[in-house]
């Protein structure tokens, strides 16, 4: 009898199918967090994978900031008309004028912490019990400590010392009324991985992944997109660079890398080359305090 071999890609994808079959499994109204970035395109096509033979059975969430790249939110519409989803697109400025909040101010203002509020009023909304994100562990420290069923309380609310053991994969999704589960498929994947597997699988990603011209602007020897967002001084420079997005958020907080890679085997190249992780390298949002991911999380954010 000839002995079947899952390699490394066949393994992480067998084990995030599993996942999100058991999210359909275990809870009565699901939704997947869909930015259009490259982890969120993924989870849609193992999720594509996992329900092959019929309709993904959640709905596709996305919080718009309002400071989205347009190539990002292009490449989400497109996505979703294709595997002809459910888009529910809730937007910060709405909540910010609701809610009575403080606009962010300064050179280049997020609204990243912001999307907790509209995050939570959504899962209100809609009665989300479960909620799939495309968070891994390698890319922050306060992810990494996180079980891949992330129970919150009636509040949102994270508690990194009240989590549930997953010994032999066995997943416990068992809320009271008012809590929620954040779900996270692909937890066990590196940067690496995915886009080994976006090779293996063809997955079609936004073009701002790969180098292209853009104006940024150096911000502390980070290059931030220049946009009709940011707020500049008189003595900020304008500059043309070939650049790409090892991650993708607001224009506002994330940087680009120097680049110029403009094929998936080039890309992967440098990734095997860096020692810096993706948000480490790129994202100005985390380096607030050094707690702050984890700080958001308990708060509420994904």
């Amino acid at each position: 009898m000839s002995i079947y071999h899952l390699d490394y890609l066949d393994q992480l994808e067998a084990e995030s199918i599993y996942i999100l079959r058991e999210v359909a499994g275990q809870f009565e109204r699901p939704a997947l967090l869909f930015s259009g970035g490259k982890d969120s395109i993924v989870l849609a096509h193992l999720a594509s994978k996992a329900f092959r033979y019929g309709k993904i059975p959640f709905k596709f969430v996305h919080v718009d900031t309002g400071h989205n790249f347009q190539e990002v939110l292009s490449f989400r519409d497109q996505l979703v008309n294709q595997l002809e989803v459910d888009l529910v697109v809730r937007k910060v400025e709405d909540t910010i004028k609701k809610k009575g909040l403080t606009e962010p101010k300064g050179k280049f203002p997020s609204r990243n912490w912001l999307q907790t509020f509209t995050l939570l009023d959504t899962i209100e909304e809609f009665e989300f019990d479960a909620c799939i994100g495309g968070a891994r562990r390698d890319e922050e420290k306060a992810r990494a400590k996180e079980r891949i069923f992330s129970v919150r309380d009636e509040f949102g609310q994270w508690d990194p010392k009240l989590q549930r053991p997953e010994l032999w994969s066995i997943f416990n999704g068992k809320i009271h009324k008012g809590e929620n589960v954040r779900v996270f498929p692909i937890s066990n994947w590196t940067e690496l991985d995915i886009w080994n597997y976006i090779r293996r699988e063809k997955i079609e990603l936004p073009s701002i992944y790969f180098s292209h011209d853009r104006e940024v602007v150096d911000l502390n020897g980070q290059w931030i997109a220049n946009s009709h967002h940011a707020s500049l001084d008189t003595d900020d420079v304008i500059t043309v660079k070939k650049i790409r997005y090892r991650t993708v958020g607001d224009m506002t907080c994330t940087a680009a890398v120097e680049s110029k890679a403009i094929t998936i085997d080039a890309v992967i190249e440098e990734i095997v080359a860096t020692r810096i992780s993706e948000r480490g390298e790129t994202r100005i949002d985390d380096r607030v305090t050094e707690a702050a991911m984890e700080d958001r999380k308990k708060g509420g954010y994904f």
